[in-house]
């Protein structure tokens, strides 16, 4: 018997669209349910990429509702409340945003209890966090996106520096998804050589050139916003990426949100760390060894969500 693989995705903006396109085109689901305050644009998605249906193969995308969702594997929520206007706080931005997935984690709660929930709405440390507390599911079953796509964004910048596949390049960046997130030089290696041991295809380690590289990696989004208005293709192919780990169950070792359980000093926080996601979400932690300034900038970074989520009620 053909094991179906249902996924929802809740919020069809750009992320939602992105993600629900990656979706259909790696065929990683049989069904893919779309979800939207406005049910038509859900429907009118649905429809556009059910007309590549022929070149991908039988993969279904339709709109739907919550309740539509029962048998869902995995939901993705990439919902949310875009700025009124410029003198609204991040504050008040993230009280609204609160505010809405109240309303959408009890209906995934009642309609969808045994989905694994992937948070993608920014922030999403902190919204990730504030879904685990809302949610009746175990926190080992609600990941966010983390640093997963400040990571790809990190190993692309230094495969192009060094001029090797950037699947050939091993790196993390950690801790928040946002302006305090970490990168852990001290063990990120290009065939198993550290690159601050260089030189590395005839190219020595800068450390001027390579902070540069990060402030590249870290500043992405806002560098895109500028020039299109909004990220989104590459957050949709690694909600894709997260995905296959879950269906696939492949105990994929990946840099996103999680709750902290203490390694590093750090407690009552969602950042991300580099976990273990399997089939039921969460299945390891993997610890590794930082340097002195990486343990501090990891415990900063963790200081900074917990502040920025201060005044939230949930």
């Amino acid at each position: 018997m053909i094991q179906r693989r249902t996924i929802g995705i809740v919020g069809i903006g750009n992320v939602g669209k992105a993600a629900a396109y990656a979706l259909f085109n790696q065929r990683l689901a049989s069904e893919i349910i779309l979800n939207d305050l406005d049910h038509k644009r859900a429907e009118g998605e649905a429809m556009d990429l059910m007309h590549g249906q022929m070149l991908v193969g039988n993969v279904t995308a339709r709109a739907g509702h919550y309740a539509d969702m029962a048998d869902a594997q995995l939901i993705v929520i990439s919902a949310g409340a875009s700025q009124k206007s410029p003198d609204e706080t991040r504050l008040e931005l993230l009280e609204r945003n609160v505010r809405i997935f109240e309303q959408i984690v009890a209906q995934l709660d009642e309609h969808a209890p045994g989905a694994m929930l992937v948070v993608a709405t920014n922030p999403v440390d902190v919204l990730t966090y504030v879904t685990q507390e809302l949610s009746e599911r175990p926190a080992e079953r609600i990941i966010g996106t983390g640093t997963l796509l400040d990571t790809a964004r990190f190993r692309a910048l230094l495969g192009r520096h060094y001029g090797v596949d950037p699947r050939s390049v091993h790196a993390y960046i950690l801790g928040e998804h946002g302006d305090s997130e970490v990168p852990i030089w001290s063990n990120a290696s290009i065939g198993n050589q550290r690159i601050k041991e260089g030189p590395i295809n005839d190219i020595a380690f800068d450390e001027h050139a390579m902070q540069q590289l990060f402030e590249n990696a870290r500043d992405a989004a806002y560098q895109i916003i500028e020039r299109k208005g909004h990220t989104d293709t590459a957050i949709g192919v690694v909600i894709a990426r997260i995905v296959r780990a879950v269906i696939e169950d492949q105990r994929s070792v990946l840099p996103v949100s999680v709750r902290a359980n203490g390694a590093y000093g750090i407690r009552d926080v969602c950042l991300s760390l580099p976990a273990v996601v399997g089939r039921h979400g969460i299945a390891g932690r993997v610890t590794p060894t930082l340097s002195t300034t990486e343990h501090e900038g990891l415990q900063a970074s963790a200081t900074v969500l917990k502040e920025s989520r201060e005044g939230v009620t949930v």
